[in-house]
């Protein structure tokens, strides 16, 4: 049998509770996220992308750490951090929020969860807003605990997702609407289960909150799943890149900020709250953005795999921007990327060359996401 121990970047890196299962169920190769182990591959991703669209996925994102917010002014502490208003955000209620820096640069994406009046949760993506929360406590005069809890998430996706769901918890999960959570149990075993997910199919997000009952838990979702068609699987990147979902650290970093990526809708700026990063972005709005995200589809064979690192766009041979990812579509049979360009040059139809693998090829600029445009796979979808 197979085990971990085939695998090692040292003892600095953690595991998640579902290593040793996902090792089990075929894992062969994981990089780094958060300082932890998380699972790449489950061997071919395009099997993985017809797995989590046509039936469901299990991935270990452990590494999605939470951080903890607690006491009386655990509500305005959260706002200081992002420029989205949470002031009507109601216990139970999930949203996805921008955190940033005084330039009004983009330090993380993650869902805000509001477990109780005075209790958020922030589910990260890679980058330690850990430290940088616990810093901005220390001088905020606030009351509020700022710590990383024993929470563990996992991420079933899929258009089977609800009955596997069914299954394991009954009819009344059914209930739970896009973007909020509920506290449940599994056989004991102690649960949040969101219905949310970095996949814009169906799906729901099950977080584990004692970490030693992972191996267990895993094999219970696998086992109620099994009739369902619940593979393991690995956040599909293919998927991802369809639906204009951002990666940090490749779509965005600390140089990003919110309106070069069109996500003006996540910055209130005429709310009487106070976050970090207001001024910066007020001016921001006010002046205009030099960059712009946009779509390409780009000319040529499919693309052996995601890129590696960014590849640079030009137009009539000047440097105009680079590309973020890129990936071949199976379903949509194109080679289709998110880039961020010099922003007078970010119009739909027009020509541009990207540098793929140090040879010129064509792309033409395209509005994205690329499929589901609407998003009504996530947010509609009814379990049959």
């Amino acid at each position: 049998m197979t085990t971990g121990e085939n695998f090692g970047f040292g003892t600095q890196i953690r595991k998640s509770p579902y290593f040793e299962a996902t090792v089990r169920w075929g894992a062969k190769a994981f990089s780094v996220y958060n300082h932890m182990y998380i699972p790449r591959d489950f061997g071919d991703p395009e099997q993985n992308f017809w797995n989590l669209v046509n039936a469901a996925i299990l991935c270990d994102v452990a590494v999605e750490r939470q951080v903890e917010i607690t006491g009386p002014d655990a509500a305005r502490f959260t706002q200081m951090l992002t420029p989205r208003d949470l002031s009507k955000m109601a216990v139970g209620q999930c949203k996805y929020v921008l955190i940033t820096n005084a330039d009004g640069g983009i330090l993380n994406d993650p869902v805000a969860l509001r477990l109780a009046e005075n209790h958020f949760w922030l589910s990260l993506a890679d980058s330690d807003i850990l430290l940088w929360a616990q810093g901005l406590a220390v001088f905020s005069g606030m009351d509020v605990t700022i710590r990383e809890p024993d929470v563990s998430p996992l991420q079933l996706q899929g258009p089977q997702s609800g009955q596997v769901m069914r299954a394991l918890f009954g009819e009344s999960i059914l209930d739970l609407r896009y973007f909020w959570l509920r506290e449940v149990e599994l056989d004991g075993i102690p649960l949040l289960v969101s219905r949310t997910g970095w996949s814009s199919e169906l799906g729901y997000e099950i977080y584990l909150r004692d970490g030693s009952r992972g191996n267990e838990l895993w094999e219970k979702i696998m086992a109620a799943g099994a009739p369902y068609g619940l593979q393991p699987g690995h956040t599909s990147t293919i998927r991802r890149i369809e639906a204009g979902m951002l990666s940090y650290h490749a779509d965005m970093d600390a140089q990003t900020n919110p309106f070069e990526l069109g996500l003006g809708r996540l910055v209130n700026l005429d709310t009487d709250a106070d976050f970090v990063g207001k001024a910066a972005l007020a001016h921001i709005r006010d002046e205009g953005i030099a960059r712009r995200q946009i779509g390409l589809v780009i000319d040529g064979p499919p693309l052996k795999g995601p890129n590696t690192v960014f590849w640079q766009v030009t137009k009539d041979g000047a440097f105009i921007g680079k590309v973020t990812s890129a990936v071949y579509s199976p379903r949509l049979k194109q080679n289709i990327a998110l880039a961020l360009i010099l922003a007078e040059h970010a119009v739909l139809g027009e020509g541009v060359e990207v540098v793929v693998d140090g040879q010129p090829t064509g792309a033409k600029i395209v509005d994205r996401p690329f499929f589901d445009p609407k998003k009504e796979l996530p947010a509609t979808a009814k379990v049959a």
